[in-house]
C-alpha cells in the first residue's frame, strides 16, 4: 500500500498514512514499512538489479543462491509435505512470549504511568499470527515439528514489525489500538474526557445533556473534531 499522497509522514500513524480500514489491516500478521532512503551502496544494488533485467548478461549468482525453479520446487514440496506440529517446548514458549508481548512492562508496570498499562500491546490475533509465522519457519526447515527456534525467531518478526507499524508517533509506545480501531488509546481517552467535561458543562442546562447524548450516539459513540 501506497502513503497518501505518495510520501510517508512519521509524525502520522501507519493507518493515517496508508488509509486502509482498520479491519483489513488488521488482518496481517506482519506489516513492515518499506521507506525509500537514500542510501548509496542500497541504491547501487537495486540500480544493477534492475539494469540486469533488461540486460543480455544476467547477474552471476552468489554460491548457495537457489534458482527461481529450484525456490520454487522447494516452497512446492514444503507444502504438499511438511505438515509440522508445535512441540511442548514451543508449546510452552508460544504462551510465554504471548504473555510478555501483552505486558513488555513487566509484572510491576513501571516504565512509565498507569496510563502506559491500559494500552494493548498486543491481541489474540497476534498469538494466532505466532503460531501461523512458527508453522511457516519450521516449514522452511522441513521440520516435522515447530520447535523453540522457530518460537524465537517468529516473536522477532513480530516485534520488528510492531515496533514499526503499531508504535504512537506521539507517545512512542506500541499501541494495538491504531491497528484494529484506527484511533489511539490516548486520543480515545483524551475524547472521553472532552465529553465527560462538555456533559458537565452542560448538566446546568436543562435538556442539553440528554441531547448531547443523542448525538454521541448518533456520531457513533464520540465526537472526533
Amino acid at each position: 500500500a501506497n502513503p497518501v499522497d505518495s510520501r510517508y509522514n512519521p509524525e502520522l500513524s501507519v493507518v493515517d498514512n496508508i488509509k486502509l480500514p482498520p479491519t483489513l489491516l488488521s488482518r496481517f500478521d506482519l506489516i513492515f514499512l518499506v521507506l525509500d532512503r537514500v542510501d548509496a551502496r542500497l541504491d547501487r544494488m537495486l540500480a544493477r538489479h534492475i539494469v540486469a533485467m533488461y540486460g543480455t548478461t544476467p547477474e552471476v549468482l552468489t554460491a548457495g543462491v537457489l534458482t527461481r525453479d529450484q525456490f520454487s520446487d522447494y516452497v512446492t514440496f514444503a507444502k504438499q509435505h511438511v505438515h509440522p506440529r508445535i512441540s511442548d517446548e514451543a508449546f510452552q514458549l508460544l504462551v510465554s512470549s504471548y504473555v510478555r508481548l501483552r505486558n513488555p512492562l513487566g509484572a510491576d508496570g513501571q516504565a512509565g504511568t498507569s496510563n502506559a498499562r491500559k494500552v494493548i500491546t498486543a491481541t489474540p490475533r497476534q498469538l494466532e499470527s505466532l503460531v501461523r509465522l512458527s508453522e511457516a519457519l519450521a516449514k522452511m526447515r522441513l521440520s516435522e515439528w515447530v520447535e523453540a527456534v522457530d518460537v524465537n525467531e517468529a516473536v522477532r518478526l513480530m516485534q520488528v514489525a510492531l515496533q514499526k507499524a503499531a508504535t504512537n508517533p506521539r507517545t512512542g509506545l506500541i499501541d494495538m489500538d491504531l491497528i484494529t480501531t484506527g484511533v489511539s488509546s490516548d486520543m480515545r481517552a483524551a475524547r472521553d474526557e472532552l465529553q465527560k467535561k462538555i456533559k458537565r458543562a452542560l448538566a446546568t442546562i436543562p435538556g442539553t445533556t440528554m441531547l448531547f447524548d443523542a448525538l454521541s450516539t448518533a456520531v457513533g459513540g464520540g465526537f472526533t473534531r
